[in-house]
């Protein structure tokens, strides 16, 4: 191979590793049998109305908790259900205890990626210690 072959091999190879959505990368993870911490799991309802958002990012568990300062504390255990990279975004809304939207100037969505059967965790503080309750949005990402 000459020169030129072997840099322009070189570069397809990084090419290929920079490239979005090309591969099915998927995650090997290890983790306790018996875990020793203690969650507050949380019963959820949940609304789905994109299904293919649904089958492929899946919520497995919300988690909550209450720092010392009085705010919610919010942990939500999310799965890519596909064996390739899935990205999305998501939006946090936030109640006070009678059931009211908080509005806030930062209530955006946020982009966030999951690798192929990679499992997750969502983890967000209310904004105020009147945050009392929480919905969580999952979008498909907008493309432009």
């Amino acid at each position: 191979m000459n020169r030129f072959s072997l840099l322009a091999a070189g570069l397809l190879g990084t090419l290929g590793t920079l490239v979005p959505g090309c591969s099915t990368t998927t995650v090997n993870t290890t983790e306790p049998a018996v875990p020793s911490a203690s969650r507050e799991m949380l019963a959820d309802q949940r609304v789905q109305t994109d299904a293919s958002l649904a089958r492929a990012v899946r919520v497995r568990g919300v988690n909550t908790a209450t720092d010392a300062q009085g705010f919610l504390k919010v942990q939500i255990e999310i799965e890519n259900t596909t064996r390739s990279r899935k990205q999305f975004t998501y939006r946090v809304q936030w109640f006070d205890a009678r059931g009211m939207l908080i509005h806030l100037p930062t209530a955006t969505a946020t982009p966030r990626s999951l690798e192929g059967r990679e499992v997750a965790y969502i983890t967000t503080t209310a904004p105020t210690p009147q945050a009392k309750d929480f919905r969580i949005l999952f979008l498909e990402p907008v493309t432009r």
